[in-house]
């Protein structure tokens, strides 16, 4: 197949949508578990992700109707199940704000050593509520420069990786069975894509290209983040000997001071774009789905992210593990069960969804039930 440009502009707007803060978990993780451990889910997940997208994006395809994820769990589930699906889609967002509070803390740290947690968080806080309420959402160059910032941030690991080469023990890639189902939940918040398959979808209308585009572009979309993931987590445990939780603090001492501040920079910069976007994205559905007062949502948007963190969610790998492990595991078995059910009322036969991915529901299902039941025991 001929990789033209349509194709790449379509791939590339789901993969600049999933490439994000998870991936600074994923050093960290992989390390915990054992590498093999580690790539085995990076590989199984990605598998998943690709069908569950294409179902999306399948159930897209066949309404006649135009919605957005709660408006199809309204047509095929029911009024109850929308009104939950709107509530868990605000709380998950405000999880993720609580995400990148945290990770805020780790990127100043690295601009501005001396500066104190507590107020690295409170400025990034500060700057950012001001921002989504400036109605900086409009500014169309902040999509890019997240994509932008994380593609830079995994260019210097890359390159620095590269210089500093090391062999990883043979113990890394031994697996801990003591925390065999740790990477779940963070592999699942990394390589979460669903919101940018409608727009995926749009570009290809546009362009007048058939299913087969789409459901190649969807796979391609989710292949490359997930190799880029798997590399920079080699990258970031070659260079640091033993990760960190955030993976870029690990690196203080190991490289100079100058690399430091331009990965905090980039990283920062990406943070903070996804702060405005996510946080206007809540604001719009508080609005537009549940009609609250302009007060209300200025409370929710602003208050809640870090009353989390105050409240003692303070720590990265337990907040992706949440988001990853309760949230996005109902959301992954809200979305088969969405195409099952779409499956079974449409007419009109799926041209994304093949034997395989029919034969995959279950396994769709019990692999997001069990991700749930360990973060919930965890």
């Amino acid at each position: 197949m001929k990789i033209g440009k349509d194709y790449w502009v379509a791939i590339s707007l789901l993969a600049g949508a999933i490439i994000g803060a998870g991936m600074f978990s994923l050093p960290f993780v992989f390390q915990s578990s054992g590498l093999t451990s580690g790539f085995f889910y990076l590989i199984l997940i990605t598998v998943i992700y690709a069908i569950v997208h294409l179902m999306y994006a399948d159930v897209i395809l066949r309404t006649k109707e135009r919605h957005r994820f709660v408006g199809y769990a309204n047509v095929y589930l029911g009024q109850n199940l929308f009104w939950l699906t709107v509530a868990m889609t605000v709380v998950e967002m405000i999880f993720v704000l609580a995400i990148y509070l945290v990770l805020s803390q780790s990127f100043v740290g690295l601009i501005v050593p001396s500066s104190g947690n507590l107020t690295q968080l409170l400025v990034f806080w500060l700057i950012g509520s001001v921002a989504i309420f400036a109605s900086l959402r409009r500014l169309a160059f902040l999509e890019s420069l997240i994509t932008i910032g994380m593609v830079l941030i995994i260019i210097v690991i890359f390159i620095l990786a590269w210089f500093n080469y090391t062999d990883l023990p043979d113990n890394l890639w031994k697996i801990n069975f003591s925390n065999i189902l740790f990477p779940l939940a963070p592999i699942l918040f990394s390589l979460s894509g669903r919101v940018a398959i409608p727009i995926l979808i749009d570009f290809a209308k546009l362009k007048g290209r058939k299913p087969s585009f789409i459901k190649r572009s969807v796979i391609w979309g989710i292949v490359i983040p997930a190799i880029i993931y798997g590399l920079f987590a080699i990258g970031i445990i070659m260079l640091s000997g033993s990760a960190s939780v955030d993976a870029v603090s690990g690196l203080i001492g190991k490289t100079s001071p100058t690399i430091l501040m331009i990965v905090g920079f980039l990283g920062l910069l990406s943070i903070f774009s996804s702060y405005i976007l996510i946080g206007s994205d809540i604001k719009e559905t508080l609005r537009y789905d549940l009609q609250m007062p302009g007060w209300l949502r200025l409370l929710i948007v602003v208050g809640s992210p870090v009353f989390l963190y105050f409240i003692g969610f303070q720590g990265l790998i337990g907040l992706i593990g949440i988001v990853g492990g309760i949230f996005l595991t109902i959301e992954g078995i809200m979305m088969v069960v969405i195409w099952l059910r779409a499956d079974k009322i449409l007419s009109e036969p799926s041209q994304l969804i093949g034997a395989f991915s029919r034969s995959m529901t279950w396994v769709l299902i019990l692999v997001f039930a069990v991700t749930f039941v360990y973060e919930i025991i965890k």
